[in-house]
């Protein structure tokens, strides 16, 4: 013969809260202030492409709205850095929070170190910005590079 066990209903029913609220930072975390943008958080600012060839590392980074003045590039060892700012649009223009219907552009600080594969040669490194995208350019270090070894026959 089954019994209603009220302590059993309520053990359950914490137990889902539980999980419901363990959940709860990946369903805001996309869309909370702390967001850079939607589904990216700072750290993850600007988005990149990363490719190569034989001499070089490029990498493109997706900056709209960001005065290129305002980037900062560093590299120490093989890690590249891009750092700075992106203002909110209508910079100049005094809009109280209460004011907005809709405010999707996130603006703020960045920074987002990368990894590349190898060394570079961090005194030869360039970076340009057109329409939006930031394309830096890192040569190989002369160690990182293949070498072409010759076989002797004889």
């Amino acid at each position: 013969m089954a019994y209603w066990d009220p302590l059993r209903e309520m053990e359950s029913l914490r137990r889902d809260f539980d999980r419901i609220f363990s959940t709860l930072g990946e369903w805001t975390s996309p869309f909370s202030r702390a967001s850079f943008l939607p589904g990216l958080s700072t750290w993850q600012y600007p988005m990149v492409n990363i490719n190569e060839d034989k001499d070089n590392y490029y990498v493109e980074a997706l900056a709209p709205g960001v005065n290129p003045k305002a980037i900062d590039i560093s590299i120490a060892h093989n890690s590249l850095t891009i750092s700075g700012e992106k203002l909110m649009a209508g910079a100049g223009v005094e809009v109280k929070p209460e004011a907005y219907h809709r405010n999707e552009r996130a603006a703020g600080k960045f920074s987002r170190s990368i990894e590349m594969p190898t060394e570079v040669d961090a005194d030869k490194v360039k970076a340009d910005y057109r329409n939006g995208l930031l394309l830096v350019t890192l040569p190989k270090s002369e160690k990182a590079k293949p070498k072409q070894i010759t076989v002797n026959v004889g």
